[in-house]
């Protein structure tokens, strides 16, 4: 029979293995001494885009916050899908995370063959930020107003150019919207990303584009660019001479990309807590918030940084471009 010091001693073990276990203060299987290596946030597009530029902003007072080194990869191809499906495909221990934009909403009704589900394969962290839309032209396009360029493409639809980065991107989804308010149908010129699109727009090779003030707002102010309006409903501070499309007579045009974190399905959720509260704690930041502004956009209020309101914008918007999509007839190959 084991001696009283003996059982005292296999006690004292159990209680240091179930602490082990547990983390410090966690339970089993949980995230209690989480993080313990470095974190990569994966953007499912290319360096220097709209969203790499906002991942990279928050990275550093989100990894200062847990007390460890986050790394942005960018994963691109498929309209962000490729990204999205390796991080959905990721071991569920918080060390794999996502970035992604409005695409979430709109892949399920691009793409045939899908390889996740969004509000099946992922554990929202939470709302990052809206980037509004501008409507921008060469600077010697004809139209001088909004609605000059509605005027306008009416009558020469068979030969305006409207450029975007491509089926689902951003630019093209606003364009859909733009062809729909403006009851027109144009000839769509897709680039591999915003950044040849602008290129070729300043240069004067296409017509007109829908873009996010991020990659925008340095080319109007330089006047390197025409731009018409904002696609909000309030004006942008950087911009404060830019209308709304509501203000220039084309109330229907409303969209802005709005950006969220995402974790494996799975993923406990006191990890799912740090690092929504680490993504709080860099909204909060003041260099991110000034360097948001200097590119139109601001971070979402800090009752839309929780899992809860993200889940919801996600439906919401899975909702709406499911019928824009399938209205206008769009699928990804």
């Amino acid at each position: 029979m084991p001696t009283t010091s003996t059982l005292r001693m296999i006690a004292a073990i159990c209680v240091l293995s179930l602490a082990a276990a547990c983390g410090a203060g966690g339970s089993p299987g949980g995230g209690g001494g989480y993080p313990e290596q470095n974190i990569t946030i994966v953007v499912p597009f290319s360096a220097g885009g709209p969203t790499d530029t906002v991942t990279r902003m928050i990275a550093e007072p989100m990894a200062a916050k847990l007390g460890a080194k986050i790394v942005v990869q960018n994963v691109e191809g498929a309209g962000g899908t490729v990204g999205a499906d390796e991080v959905a495909n990721a071991n569920p221990d918080g060390y794999t995370v996502l970035m992604h934009h409005i695409g979430m909403s709109t892949a399920p009704a691009l793409y045939a063959n899908l390889g996740f589900k969004p509000l099946e394969s992922f554990e929202m962290i939470g709302l990052v930020t809206e980037v509004p839309m501008t409507i921008v032209a060469r600077k010697d396009f004809e139209p001088k107003t909004l609605q000059e360029l509605v005027t306008y493409v009416k009558a020469n639809a068979a030969k305006v150019t409207l450029a975007n980065a491509g089926v689902g991107a951003a630019s093209h989804l606003c364009g859909l919207l733009f062809q729909t308010a403006a009851g027109v149908k144009l000839q769509e010129v897709p680039y591999k990303g915003t950044g040849p699109a602008l290129t070729d727009l300043v240069g004067g090779q296409v017509d007109f584009m829908c873009d996010q003030t991020t990659n925008t707002s340095g080319q109007i102010t330089a006047g390197e660019v025409k731009a018409y309006a904002v696609t909000t409903p309030e004006r942008v501070k950087s911009l404060p001479d830019l209308p709304t499309t509501a203000e220039a007579g084309l109330p229907e045009l409303k969209v802005s990309v709005w950006h969220g974190l995402y974790a494996p399905k799975g993923t406990p959720q006191d990890v799912v807590q740090k690092l929504t509260e680490a993504l709080k704690t860099a909204l909060a930041d003041q260099k991110v918030i000034d360097q948001m502004a200097k590119l139109g956009t601001e971070p979402v209020k800090a009752e839309d940084v929780t899992p809860q309101a993200h889940r919801a914008k996600l439906e919401e918007q899975l909702g709406i471009w499911g019928k824009v999509i399938a209205d206008a007839g769009v699928k990804a190959s």
